[in-house]
């Protein structure tokens, strides 16, 4: 069977992509070897799908040529999505930090996206594995799987990476990527909980559940946003965020006191000196937060008055800029997206088509941009996907 466009995954990138090309007049199958369509949607944003973010612009996105991601970015915005979210009647709202999550259900994006495609004559075909694709002699491709082979002009590589494998990640895209000459830019999990070394287990096992905000840096990049301790390690907003950053073997540096300045202890050393620090501490941080800090910097149990200026300075400095150094991340089982993938240096900017093999095509995930927490790569699918449909 002979189709003008094959997409490959039914993710958030796959549907939008088929369902812009299939209104274009394009006839256009996509394959998805899962049992249900948009797993990945089903599941985020704790089932209400955070669908984009009215903040979105490139500096959020990271990739080996951040300049990759400012033209799609700049054609198709937050704005025509939620345009069409709009248009199919789904109430939303804003969290925080520009967030936009469904006030039902991530279903209702699904449902849209689904609907969508109809609207297009898409061709769905789902728990279908793809074994083998191939150009042929006259520049088609062929598509091999367990139920039929088809062939077509374009072919649409929208397979995601690595991230959350049991919504059906894979390397899939990759393979496909390296089989036309394309090279991948080394991958790793991102927006992930960080895990302590094994030797800092014990000290931190009484503070699992305890949450706070607070500012953290690595290197150039600073988030504030909200903080979680865990069995394990740490998580919450801020730390799936600098997990992106972050590599092993490097410190993340921590205000604990974000809303405080640099000068708050010997302010307050003037006007309550008789208080002790863990007193002074009392209202600013959790409970279980405190005991820790009492415990793990040895604090003395005496009054702010009897500090000199520069114990003063030592203490406000070590809750300000507390350093710590995590052992690894929990891996692609609960990452969120994976860093890396298809060298966007081998792919059009506009088209989104092979620079190495005509009509091939990479949209989403699978391409090496990665977006913030709170609904960046929901609009990096959403946009790559709509530039290349104009040109499949």
């Amino acid at each position: 069977m002979f189709v003008d466009v094959i997409v490959l995954g039914g993710g958030a990138a796959g549907l939008m992509c088929a369902a812009q090309a299939g209104q274009q007049g394009r006839s256009v199958i996509i394959i998805e070897k899962e049992k249900k369509w948009g797993k990945k949607i089903l599941i985020s944003g704790g089932g209400r799908c955070n669908f984009t973010n009215y903040e979105v612009n490139p500096k959020a996105y990271i990739s080996q040529n951040p300049h990759f991601c400012k033209s799609a970015l700049k054609r198709y915005t937050q704005y025509h999505f939620i345009d069409l979210v709009e248009q199919y009647e789904i109430p939303y709202h804003e969290k925080t930090l520009g967030q936009l999550f469904c006030d039902n259900l991530s279903k209702d994006i699904l449902e849209m996206l689904l609907s969508e495609c109809q609207k297009g004559n898409v061709i769905l075909q789902r728990e279908t594995r793809v074994s083998k694709t191939k150009k042929l002699d006259n520049g088609h491709f062929e598509v091999i799987s367990d139920q039929g082979t088809w062939t077509c002009e374009s072919l649409v590589v929208a397979t995601g990476g690595l991230s959350i494998p049991k919504a059906g990640a894979s390397d899939f895209g990759y393979q496909i990527a390296e089989q036309f000459g394309h090279s991948i830019v080394n991958t790793r999990a991102a927006l992930v909980p960080l895990i302590w070394k094994e030797k800092d287990l014990s000290l931190y096992k009484e503070i699992p559940g305890v949450a706070l905000p607070c500012k953290v840096r690595r290197g150039d990049q600073t988030f504030a946003e909200a903080m979680l301790f865990t069995h394990k390690g740490l998580s919450g907003p801020a730390m799936l965020q600098i997990s992106s950053y972050w590599k092993e073997g490097q410190q993340i540096e921590i205000d604990l006191l974000p809303d405080e300045s640099d000068n708050w202890l010997e302010e307050l050393r003037k006007t309550q000196g008789a208080k002790t620090l863990k007193q002074a501490l009392k209202g600013k941080l959790p409970n279980r937060l405190i005991d820790l800090i009492v415990f793990k910097w040895q604090v003395p149990n005496k009054s702010l008055a009897q500090y000199n200026a520069n114990e003063i300075l030592k203490w406000t400095d070590k809750l300000k800029r507390w350093y710590v150094m995590p052992d690894t991340t929990e891996g692609y089982q609960t990452a969120e997206v994976t860093l890396g993938g298809v060298n966007t240096n081998e792919v059009s900017s506009k088209t989104f088509e092979s620079n190495l093999c005509p009509k091939l095509y990479f949209i989403g995930e699978v391409l090496d941009v990665t977006g913030w927490l709170g609904g960046y790569n929901f609009q990096w699918a959403w946009s790559s996907a709509h530039c290349a449909a104009q040109f499949v």
